[in-house]
């Protein structure tokens, strides 16, 4: 509840408000075209990034920056303490040879080693190469190649030996060391005999315009690019966002700011965010895990103040919610509590923004209520002191984060992308608009171009990709990047994304239809696990859908049926796929008749990134899915 207390208390600082000057450009028709955010954080003198351990050691030395999971408990890490694990494990690498613009891989998933690893790579001169801990043979055989990466650190030996079978035929295999057999000791027991100053001279050798990361985009077809991000390019990126962010946060809400990270370190969001917390001296924690039930309890243990998450987790959260009041015979309960709070975040929101009166006495009295029986219980979930949240990757419905509004956490929507260096627009703090992904980052600017492409332009643009320069003159244009995302920006500049210009299905009516908004309230409702919507040239648009593991033993439990029923019964059974249709209903309010999914098929299986059908971001592989269920498709359509 004290979100809302923080929000009230903000609208009498209108200067942190109005902090991010903002210019819009509007055609002719009056419609806003462009938005350009100004920057709030100049260029950082030399590279910037590599330096944030040591500006912290020697401004603040006895700063907690990071805790550290050791033994099952949280244990702090100074700024001084990291600084010199950064130098040791620099000094190793320099000893096993890495020189100057030489790259490293890393293999691992969020720990806290990959941070130290991270940031000893650029003090030693080098450059990082984040590899998924859940990539193939295949996959890291190319990255490897063709990065160039002379040495892996990979974190268990299922990732060393799946490291070695990719690059056996290599002329040269990389050196590799096991994160979880010491490898991070065994690289500091090399630096011994290199001094300090040989680490001081290379890091401050670097420039913002030298390479800092070649992320690998984990793509949906054809051969991942390398991304080549420049220290400028992180820099801008992390340094202006935890300037918009963190001064309305401690100002307003009074409160030290910290999070636990659990977002993959490979994905350049979650590391944009490492760099940002440590650049504004906030405590980090890593959680190796995004799923549920393994991250609910290190968020209680840790008591994060703001998490960074993608919409798949504030589904869970809620679903779980739904999922306990049912197991407890107040599953009519938990639906009141939910529709409350989708009208009091509608009521109490529009006061905040000046366009509308706020919740009557009777809707107070009644989110009062709920919040002693539901809202509470969810806060508790999610450590006791969460407040606020980032959500990316996927827009998150509407409905969803109104009830997280009312439960007392505020999410804010983010955009980006690896060649922008994660997150390009995000709400601002004080003036959130529930449906769009937000306004700008400083230093950023949206353009939205003739046929509805979102391009990017700022500090955070990559300059093009590794080994592949046509690939990046394909997409940029006078240093606007062409996203493939469709959009539109309105009268505040916050923008919106309606889908993607690859993934428009056109009907044989030529209907254009946008899956996006279809899939993502689809996921949204339980039973649903993951979909895809599929159409295209054909006379109307249908949707394979799979079912959530857990929604479906809640399921088969509050039907008193045996949990091992087997899931290819329970997608045939008829109260089952009332329960879909009742799903396919809600995402097909969001369109119009022409565009909304006139049949479905449940299938007995998930979409999963170990088989081939999601990213290691979650993003659905479309050509894999399609390819794979080509048969259930056609009896749709009557093949």
């Amino acid at each position: 509840m004290g979100v809302r207390k923080d929000l009230k208390t903000a609208q009498k600082r209108p200067d942190l408000a109005t902090r991010v000057k903002l210019r819009l450009t509007r055609d002719e028709n009056g419609v806003v075209r462009e938005a350009h955010a100004a920057d709030l954080v100049p260029p950082a003198p030399g590279a910037g990034v590599p330096d944030i351990p040591y500006v912290n050691a020697a401004e603040a030395p006895d700063a907690v920056v990071i805790r550290r999971k050791e033994g099952g408990a949280w244990r702090p890490v100074t700024s001084a303490q990291f600084a010199r694990e950064v130098t040791a494990t620099a000094k190793g690498l320099i000893a096993a040879g890495l020189e100057p613009g030489g790259r490293v891989a890393v293999m691992s998933r969020t720990r806290y080693e990959w941070c130290v690893l991270d940031f000893a790579i650029w003090a030693a001169g080098g450059q990082s190469v984040p590899i998924y801990a859940t990539s193939s043979p295949g996959q890291i055989e190319w990255i490897v190649r063709d990065s160039g990466a002379r040495y892996v650190i990979a974190e268990s030996a299922e990732n060393v030996a799946t490291v070695k079978e990719g690059c056996e035929e290599h002329p040269e295999p990389p050196r590799i060391w096991e994160l979880d057999a010491g490898g991070l000791a065994d690289i500091v027991g090399l630096g011994a005999g290199v001094a300090d100053e040989e680490v001081t001279e290379r890091r401050t050798a670097l420039t913002g315009e030298d390479i800092a990361t070649l992320c690998y985009t984990s793509g949906t077809t054809g051969r991942p690019k390398g991304c080549a991000l420049t220290h400028a390019n992180i820099f801008a990126g992390a340094g202006n966002s935890i300037e918009l962010m963190l001064p309305v946060f401690k100002e307003v809400a009074g409160t030290e700011a910290s999070t636990l990270l659990f977002l993959p370190l490979a994905h350049i969001l979650g590391r944009t965010l490492q760099i940002a917390c440590l650049y504004a001296r906030i405590e980090v924690g890593h959680c190796p895990s995004i799923k549920p039930d393994e991250l609910r309890p290190e968020l209680q243990a840790f008591q994060p103040t703001f998490v960074v998450g993608v919409p798949y987790l504030f589904e869970k959260i809620h679903d779980t919610g739904r999922a306990t009041a049912e197991k407890i015979g107040r599953g009519a309960s938990f639906e009141r509590a939910d529709r409350i709070a989708v009208d009091y975040g509608e009521a109490h929101l529009a006061q905040f923004l000046g366009t509308g009166k706020g919740p009557s006495l009777k809707l107070k009295l009644a989110h009062g209520l709920y919040d002693l029986l539901v809202y509470r219980r969810i806060r508790k979930e999610l450590g006791g002191k969460l407040s606020y949240a980032i959500s990316g990757g996927s827009p998150l419905d509407r409905r969803l984060s109104l009830f997280f509004y009312a439960a007392g956490i505020v999410i804010y929507e983010g955009y980006g992308l690896t060649e922008t260096c994660g997150g390009v627009t995000l709400s601002p703090p004080l003036e959130p608009r529930i449906g769009t992904v937000g306004q700008p980052i400083p230093g950023s600017a949206i353009r939205i171009a003739d046929d509805g492409e979102v391009l990017i332009k700022g500090g955070t643009v990559f300059q093009s990709y590794w080994n592949n320069p046509a690939a990046g003159d394909a997409v940029l244009e006078d240093q606007w990047f062409s996203t493939g995302d469709l959009g539109a920006l309105d009268d505040q500049g916050y923008l919106t994304i309606t889908g993607r210009k690859k993934d428009i299905i056109v009907t044989s009516g030529g209907k254009n239809v946008s899956p996006a908004v279809l899939e993502d309230r689809l996921r949204s409702r339980p039973p649903v696990g993951q979909c895809i919507v599929v159409g295209d040239n054909r006379s109307f648009v249908s949707a394979v859908i799979t079912l959530e593991p857990d929604a479906v033993q809640h399921w088969l439990s509050v039907r008193k049926r045996p949990k091992d029923t087997p899931l290819a019964e329970v997608v045939r059974d008829a109260e089952m796929i009332a329960d879909v249709q009742r799903a396919v209903d809600y995402a097909n309010e969001a369109v119009s008749r022409a565009e909304s999914i006139r049949k479905f098929t449940l299938v007995p299986a998930e979409f999963t990134e170990e088989n081939g059908m999601l990213t290691p971001s979650l993003k659905i592989k479309r050509h894999a899915i399609v390819a794979a269920y080509t048969d259930e498709i056609e009896a749709l359509y009557g093949g």
